[in-house]
């Protein structure tokens, strides 16, 4: 297996070459190509954490992100979350989730906890 570690962007561009490949003709599983290609993304999703990281949402962007892709609005929010002024305050940074909130975001509506409960800022009230 001709494989090497990915330090370099053109290590990189290799790995990506390399798996492309894959894509064409689907290895079979259980197959020495089937471990390559797995040795492959393993390697190529590594070097892009490292150079690359994707910050988690803040909680209110990944209500509103959910919201969005779901076709949820304000009302079903405060439904959720107990009362629209309630809603209303949190997607406008003005009141914290709290440890009830995050639970229903992420039982009813799918949103992972541990993006729920990351800090986030909150506005001062005028």
């Amino acid at each position: 297996m001709d494989l090497r570690a990915l330090r370099t962007e053109a290590d990189y561009d290799w790995a990506l070459s390399e798996v492309a490949a894959y894509f064409e003709r689907e290895p079979v599983r259980g197959t020495p190509e089937a471990e390559r290609f797995d040795v492959l993304s393993d390697l190529i999703a590594a070097y892009e954490a490292r150079h690359w990281p994707i910050e988690a949402p803040d909680p209110v962007e990944a209500i509103r992100e959910t919201m969005e892709r779901h076709g949820f609005t304000q009302s079903d929010l405060a439904a959720l979350l107990g009362s629209r002024s309630r809603a209303s305050e949190v997607l406008r940074h003005r009141r914290p989730l709290s440890m009830d909130m995050a639970y229903r975001l992420s039982t009813e509506w799918k949103i992972p906890a541990e993006v729920l409960i990351r800090p986030y800022r909150i506005e001062p009230r005028s």
